[in-house]
């Protein structure tokens, strides 16, 4: 095996689409750890959605041999919804390169993961990529990463992933920069567990990062935090090739194990992996945090008979996705689903576009909303993530809503812009900071509901695609939230239920009768439609009654005639009306415009 001192872990950080993926092939390509006839773009991309949209969803290890040493590469994700993909990354290796696109610069992911990587005192190697692009800028680019992390010019380096120049240079910093693993081979086993994922046939497998000791095939081991026993079924390596079998994973190493487990709830992510046979178990290892889910959203079968396929679909994602959270919900509109915590809006779109291909499903998704903290007068506090949970408001003592911290990195001539768009969101200025020449970074603290749904498409709007976003949950805050009813023709309609600032309960009203108007068709009475708040009206409007054309039939004679049928026929309206209300059915489009989000 290679000796300790000769492994080099290290993992690529950088904003979406500045060349994490095409850098790795490269990487891959000139240690010889793929064949040339095996050689494709984004070969560490495993998915199809990855290769589509030229984005990077699940971290993937692997490993490769350069002069004399080992290196264990891991790709990381750039959106900030994947995030914690790169926090488990950066706590299974010692080092990171910075990778920072040469014609665009420093962007706002760019200095989220770099504070993350920081955080586990990693040693960061900056490098500038895309240098073969003619609009790259690489001294203008080099001073913004001088001013960013403090480093010397010499010690940016300058490379191309896809032509290969200045990849050499890399592994070489890679060898003599990033220090080797620390870990002791005589004390018992400890290895992180920093990716785990259900294969149909041998059951749970992890990727893990053995920190103390070895672990061998055949050994009995235990999850110290979940306290599971299993038996290594197979260990080795994880190639770009595929995975290779080896006998033992010395300390350093990083690889995968086969635990055969049938519950993947019991190989979690940043769980510590022990000997069985070790007498006092030891202290684990600095996991990650929970991820804790932002985003709440509703996804229904389209047919209501595929709600089974649509559970059974959602099982298979939860084993392959740590952060996806789900419960049963049922709609009066849509029938049964699940409510769904996510990451972000990305991670929204991810999930419904695998549902629909990996599972053959047509779906409904509804408007995104968060969680919210209630504080009873009672002295409780619980969580809700459906208007439908909201408890009566006079036992409600106030309510919090989750803030974020958000750095916005634009060109300096659309700041006034950009700032205009945040305050609007209820956004709190924070500082500004220049990073070079015209680019500076906004610093604002914001709530989470109002940067969820459009704010991303909204800032690139005003500032021509210019501008990125990184946003952190930093707290929840005290809010002014009312829930807004919305009854069509008296009665009150539970799935139109949302939750909204008081101060603005006018205008969302409005929009939604609005877009009933125009939705539900006309019946033999007059319907009213009204968004209410408790029992005051804040918005209404009326469908009028269609009305019979009782004076086709007469040709002339006198208007007495005429005005007799119209007399009558007022007279029946009226009757109806004393009968009572009339019965709505309200269309299913209806629902799918108030509650389908981007609508």
């Amino acid at each position: 095996m290679t000796p300790q001192k000769k492994i080099r872990n290290f993992c690529i950080i950088a904003h979406i689409d500045h060349g994490k993926s095409t850098l790795s092939d490269r990487l891959l390509e000139i240690t010889g750890a793929v064949d040339k006839r095996n050689m494709k773009s984004q070969i560490l991309d495993s998915m199809d959605l990855e290769r589509e949209k030229g984005i990077t969803i699940k971290l993937a290890p692997a490993r490769m041999e350069h002069d004399g040493h080992t290196f264990n590469l891991i790709d990381t994700p750039g959106h900030v919804d994947f995030n914690y993909e790169v926090s488990r990354s950066l706590a299974a290796v010692e080092g990171a390169i910075l990778l920072v696109d040469a014609s665009q610069g420093v962007q706002a992911q760019t200095i989220g993961n770099l504070y993350l990587a920081l955080e586990e005192d990693l040693e960061i190697i900056p490098v500038l990529n895309k240098i073969d692009l003619p609009a790259a800028d690489v001294p203008a680019r080099s001073e913004e990463l001088i001013q960013l992390i403090g480093c010397k010019p010499e010690e940016i380096l300058a490379v191309s992933g896809k032509t290969g120049e200045g990849v050499p240079a890399l592994l070489d910093a890679i060898t003599e920069r990033i220090p080797a693993p620390e870990g002791k081979e005589e004390l018992p086993l400890r290895a992180l567990i920093f990716d785990s994922f259900y294969d149909d046939y041998r059951g749970v497998m992890a990727y893990i990062r053995v920190v103390d000791g070895s672990i061998k095939k055949g050994q009995k081991i235990k999850m110290i935090a979940t306290k599971f026993d299993a038996q290594v079924l197979e260990i080795g390596a994880v190639t770009p090739q595929g995975l290779v079998a080896s006998d033992t994973l010395e300390t350093g190493q990083i690889g995968y194990v086969v635990t055969g487990l049938k519950d993947i709830a019991g190989c979690r992510v940043g769980d510590t992996i022990t000997d069985q046979t070790t007498g006092e178990l030891p202290a684990s290892l600095s996991g990650y945090k929970e991820v804790m889910p932002m985003v709440f959203a509703g996804v229904f079968p389209e047919e209501g008979n595929d709600f089974q396929r649509l559970r059974d679909a959602v099982d298979r994602l939860k084993l392959n996705d740590a952060a996806l959270v789900s419960e049963s919900e049922h709609s009066p509109a849509l029938g049964y689903g699940f409510r769904c915590g996510l990451l972000g809006m990305l991670h929204l779109e991810i999930l419904k576009e695998r549902l629909e291909r990996e599972f053959n499903l047509n779906l409904v998704v509804t408007v995104p909303s968060v969680a919210y903290e209630i504080y009873l007068r009672s002295g409780e506090h619980h969580m809700i993530k459906s208007p439908l949970e909201l408890p009566d408001p006079s036992v409600i003592d106030h309510i919090k809503e989750p803030w974020v911290r958000v750095d916005v990195v634009s060109p300096s001539e659309y700041i006034g812009a950009v700032m205009q768009l945040i305050q609007d969101r209820r956004g709190i200025y924070q500082n500004t900071e220049y990073l070079s020449g015209d680019r500076a970074i906004l610093r604002y603290e914001i709530p989470l509901s109002m940067i969820i749904v459009d704010f991303y498409d909204k800032l690139k709007s005003v500032t021509a695609g210019y501008a990125s976003l990184n946003y952190e949950v930093i707290d929840y805050r005290e809010a002014d939230v009312v829930k807004m009813d919305i009854s069509v023709a008296d009665d009150a309609v539970d799935a139109f239920s949302t939750l909204v600032y008081r101060d603005e309960a006018a205008r969302a009203g409005r929009r939604i009768v609005k877009s009933l108007k125009e939705s539900i068709p006309k019946q033999n009475f007059v319907i009213k439609l009204q968004a209410m708040i408790g029992g005051k009206i804040v918005a209404g409007e009326r469908i009028s009654a269609v009305r019979k054309d009782v004076t086709a039939g007469l040709y002339g004679g006198d208007v007495t005639r005429k005005r007799k049928l119209l007399d009558k026929q007022k007279k029946g309206k009226a009757r109806m009306a004393m009968y009572g209300k009339g019965k709505v059915n309200i269309p299913t489009d209806a629902y799918l415009k108030v509650l389908k989000r981007g609508e």
